[in-house]
């Protein structure tokens, strides 16, 4: 389902293509979330104007509303929600192990209380492979145990082989359906653990690979320390995803270290706070400084967003808390994320892509680190804390 077109010298960025059933996917590619079968604030025909190919939605929500059975009835989750793109779903892992209040691992699988309405629930690697395949992705995950990647080693050991245990049974379950199963590589901030996982995994010979529990509040120089760690021990001529990872800058890491498929909320939940994305960084569209400012967010961006409106207009809008606020500067951030990955493809093409990652990241002004793991762990403690009312 993968082919490696060419890669970068001097770099372990590559491009290449994934086939599908909804089909053809060019990577590196970048995955917006729709946790709830939609991405906040947009129609499906905005994503397909901004230039979107695949989306990512999760088995886990759709699991606890609308139902399985529903989407199922509907004709599949492409029916349900109108897209005719390439979707992967997460089967939900993630979610279980961060949002439940109460969680049971057993041999069997993992019996947790809804963060909805505390119901309980119990999920197997087999019917996480059942529900994903009645949504009717194109790519699905198996079910992995995803502790936080900080913890102890004794439990990442104990998740890491559960999480391999859960894969050979997922694999089994799958129906040979078109549908493509990408195995899950984890193991924390240990290299040796990660090396393990990343064999253990890649011996079932999964179409592709995701790596896991990476991106929970730890250094971005350890995360990408364990990323170089593990894509040594993945296999060249099958898909790498590097799973919940997708700020601008870490696009660009993440390409040059080899990884083909990124996913975050990250873009769109920023644009909701007025956080817009620009070659220099982001810019707080709320601040005064905006309010008289009659040109668009980035001149020569070509989305929706800047091509009708002001930088004072959309100030305008975010301070009197409109609507339309969040549509505009959503679709803006996912547009400047879909340039990004096609001028990083065309770097690979052209063989300079370090010279590309250079120039990006010299103009770039990243969140401050100390500042950036202080929010990410307030935003998972806030998420539990609040039922993730506020889900991509």
């Amino acid at each position: 389902m993968f082919k490696l077109l060419s890669a970068c010298r001097g770099s372990g960025a590559r491009i290449g293509e994934m086939s599908t059933l909804h089909g053809a996917v060019a990577t590196p590619v970048f995955l917006p979330v729709g946790s709830q079968a939609t991405v906040r604030s947009l129609a499906t025909a905005d994503l397909e104007e901004i230039g979107v190919k695949m989306v990512l939605c999760n088995a886990y929500h759709l699991y606890l509303r609308p139902g399985i059975d529903v989407i199922e009835k509907a004709g599949g989750l492409h029916n349900f929600m109108n897209w005719r793109g390439p979707i992967l779903t997460d089967s939900g892992g993630y979610q279980i192990f961060s949002l439940s209040s109460f969680r049971k691992v057993t041999d069997g699988g993992v019996v947790f209380r809804s963060h909805i309405d505390g119901s309980e629930h119990s999920i197997t690697p087999e019917s996480a492979i059942s529900m994903q395949e009645k949504l009717g992705a194109d790519i699905i995950m198996v079910l992995d145990v995803c502790p936080e990647s900080t913890a102890g080693k004794d439990k990442l050991a104990q998740a890491m082989e559960s999480t391999a245990r859960w894969a050979e049974r997922c694999r089994s379950a799958h129906l040979e359906n078109g549908q493509h199963l990408f195995g899950i590589i984890q193991g924390g901030i240990y290299p040796e653990l990660r090396r393990e996982s990343a064999e253990q995994i890649t011996s079932l010979d999964f179409p592709g690979y995701a790596i896991g529990g990476l991106s929970l509040g730890e250094p971005k120089s350890l995360m990408w320390e364990m990323v170089e760690t593990t894509v040594q021990y993945m296999p060249a001529d099958r898909p790498r995803y590097l799973m919940g990872v997708g700020s601008p800058e870490d696009l660009v890491e993440g390409i040059s270290r080899g990884i083909d498929i990124f996913d975050s909320a990250l873009p769109t939940r920023v644009a909701r706070n007025g956080a817009l994305y620009t070659r220099e960084g982001r810019k707080n569209i709320r601040r005064s400084a905006y309010r008289e400012v009659m040109s668009p967010v980035e001149a020569g961006c070509g989305c929706f967003a800047c091509r009708n409106y002001t930088s004072a207009y959309l100030s305008h809008l975010f301070r009197c808390e409109e609507l339309l606020a969040y549509r505009l500067a959503t679709i803006h951030n996912l547009f400047f994320m879909q340039k990004l990955i096609e001028e990083a493809r065309q770097a690979i093409a052209q063989g300079v892509f370090p010279e590309f990652k250079k120039g990006f990241l010299e103009i770039y002004k990243t969140t401050d680190e100390e500042r950036r793991i202080e929010q990410k762990v307030a935003a998972l403690r806030g998420k539990k804390a609040s039922a993730f009312r506020d889900i991509d």
